[in-house]
């Protein structure tokens, strides 16, 4: 044991020896500071990491003339009037959904939901109330998935506005969330079996 501890000795004192003579302190500081640094990563224990939550990103709010025809795709077109929300289909049928006959409480956030489809894909569309701060409208289907929704709102920065989405064809209504601008649940409808 004592032949070989000479030995590294010996390796160690040649070392230095053949080290340049232009080496100066500073740069024997910074190797030997290196040295330290990477010893102690290599043996420091795992840091404990904290799962970082994606940023939130709010939908932009399409702002909309009264009776402002609106292309959500597929055959499909909503438009906005002070009374309330009108959308028809590829038939042509048109449908309304009022904002001041009382039926919705507007004093809260809420959000309302109808969806028409077949086995090509489903419409889907509802009111967001009850708040100047409305950021975002998202579907989540039976597997998980979430969709964001398009929003339209009259100019003013109204209480209320649309929320529209195409999906695949589902056997059921996707669970309906409305956020603010933060990315804060104001309100929310469960998902439900036909």
């Amino acid at each position: 044991m004592k032949k070989y501890l000479t030995a590294v000795v010996a390796v160690a004192a040649v070392a230095t020896l053949a080290a340049p003579a232009t080496a100066t302190a500073e740069t024997t500081a910074t190797l030997a500071t290196r040295t330290t640094v990477t010893a102690t990563t290599a043996v420091a224990p795992e840091a404990k990491t904290t799962p970082v939550r994606a940023a939130f990103a709010p939908t932009p709010i399409r702002t909309v003339r009264p009776g402002e025809r609106v292309d959500a795709g597929k055959g499909w077109t909503v438009w906005l009037t002070r009374q309330g929300k009108y959308w028809s289909g590829p038939d042509g049928f048109e449908n309304f959904r009022s904002v001041v006959d009382g039926n919705i409480d507007r004093s809260r956030p809420g959000v309302s939901h109808q969806s028409e489809g077949d086995q090509n894909g489903v419409f889907h569309s509802g009111l967001y109330y009850g708040t100047r701060d409305a950021g975002r409208v998202e579907l989540t289907d039976a597997d998980g998935r979430k969709t964001a929704a398009t929003l339209v709102a009259l100019p003013g920065r109204s209480d209320w506005g649309v929320w529209y989405v195409h999906t695949g064809p589902s056997e059921g209504s996707p669970a309906v969330a409305l956020y603010d601008r933060s990315g804060k649940l104001l309100a929310d409808l469960p998902a439900w079996d036909f």
